[in-house]
């Protein structure tokens, strides 16, 4: 029994192998794409300046900034919110960059299939 496939559909061992080099394509630039991403380096301040993050790509912080102004014994919580706040952006950012570059190559492939690629 053979499948009745309608004309332009399928479209042979051909076109599966255009696909198949297609999807090793993407997938190499992909790599290439990552590697690169992961050696980016991101600085990002909070509280007006007063605190720096320095983070790269794989998303590890590399160095904290804090400005002598900023440091208030008395008042140790307003650091520690303007920390994590510079820190969840830094984070964000590269999050943000890797998603919009790897959209790039993938365009809408992939969206709503994770791990495909």
């Amino acid at each position: 029994m053979r499948a009745n496939i309608p004309k332009g559909m399928g479209g042979g061992p051909q076109n599966m192998n255009a696909m198949i080099k297609q999807a090793q394509k993407m997938q190499e630039d992909m790599e290439a794409l990552q590697a690169d991403l992961d050696e980016r380096e991101y600085d990002v301040s909070a509280g007006g300046g007063v605190v720096g993050v320095k983070i790269n790509g794989k998303k590890e912080i590399l160095a904290i900034d804090i400005k002598p102004e900023i440091v208030d014994p008395d008042d140790i919580e307003t650091l520690s919110d303007i920390l994590v706040a510079a820190v969840n952006e830094a984070i964000k950012r590269v999050e943000d960059t890797n998603s919009a570059e790897m959209s790039k190559i993938t365009g809408s492939m992939g969206m709503g299939m994770p791990g495909l690629f």
